[in-house]
């Protein structure tokens, strides 16, 4: 009997124990959340990627790989079944790429959006929607690395043809070449060290040139700026150039009273000075011929002693 009690309380520490096993696990693989789920088509290489992979939005782990298979749809393409959490910003733009996981090489889905104001993609559990897959960097690095072995090959091949046994005196002669351009150069330094002395002079020089210059360029800069003052100053109203402009309009209003009134009376005034002077000279040139004229008028002369027509008759009072 206590054999067999201790046996059944063996048997019902491993059930207890099995049902805890089996919660816990149920407890850790539990999903509480809603999940929409996605399908991504890929004639592409998938290698590393397995189901129960992580699903991540931009680093952001958002879901998981539910089941990896072929495409019933396109031939010879991979189908991959993603869910992922509700309210993951899915649009028509999404794309997805399959990166490497840490130093495991674990593949997983990395989705991503290039245009956020794209229109929201709407998920469909029965006809999950599809989401381009991109390569990633895995993929590019494979690529690129297929074309530097190209061109690996192709600068071997070429080095061949100039190493080949028909090309040893141009290889020569290119080398020699080389030698001469070498020798060439060092000449032309050795030349050129004595100018190089001289170069901390010159750019003494050439600093106190610029001084020189850039001081012109002030002196410039504040004449321009004093005859900019000047001419606004002359702008200005009531400044010089108004003044100018109002003596310029009294000038022409005088001139043209001058035109008008006083040059006639100017020019009448010179016709009777002309005529007062003809006459004076008429009179004095009669005082000259006839003095008497100024006393007994400008009567006829009568004829004095010694002259035809004289008469001594003296006039009776």
């Amino acid at each position: 009997m206590e054999n067999k009690a201790h046996a059944l309380a063996a048997g019902a520490f491993v059930l207890v124990l099995l049902a805890l096993l089996a919660a816990l696990a149920a407890w850790l693989t539990r999903d509480g959340g809603k999940r929409d789920f996605y399908e991504i088509s890929t004639p592409q290489t998938i290698t590393g990627l397995q189901a129960q992979a992580g699903v991540r939005f931009r680093g952001v782990p958002v879901g998981k790989v539910e089941s990896i298979g072929f495409d019933p749809i396109a031939k010879g393409h991979v189908l991959v079944r993603i869910s992922v959490a509700r309210g993951t910003p899915m649009t028509r733009s999404t794309f997805a790429t399959i990166n490497a996981q840490g130093v495991t090489g674990l593949g997983f889905v990395q989705l991503d959006d290039e245009a956020e104001a794209s229109a929201p993609l709407p998920p469909n559990n029965v006809s999950p929607p599809r989401i381009p897959l991109r390569p990633g960097l895995v993929d590019k690095l494979a690529r690129q690395s297929e074309a530097l072995l190209a061109q690996a090959e192709q600068v071997a091949a070429r080095l061949n043809e100039l190493l080949s046994t028909d090309n040893p005196a141009s290889v020569q002669v290119l080398v020699r070449r080389m030698g001469d351009a070498a020798g060439s150069v060092n000449q032309l330094v050795l030349a050129l060290q004595p100018a190089a002395a001289s170069l901390p002079e010159l750019s003494r020089q050439s600093s106190q040139t610029l001084r020189s210059v850039q001081d012109a360029a002030t002196g410039v800069r504040q004449g321009a700026a004093a005859l900019g003052d000047t001419l606004q100053q002359l702008r200005e109203p009531g400044g010089s150039l108004e003044k100018i402009n109002e003596s310029s309009a009294a000038l022409s209003t005088t001139l043209e009273l001058l035109g008008s009134a006083t040059l006639p009376r100017l020019g009448e005034v010179a016709d009777e000075t002309a005529r007062t002077m003809r006459q004076l000279r008429r009179v004095a040139n009669t005082l000259e011929d006839n003095p008497r004229a100024l006393i007994f008028g400008s009567g006829p002369l009568h004829p004095g002693p010694g002259e035809p027509g004289f008469s001594a008759k003296i006039d009776q009072p």
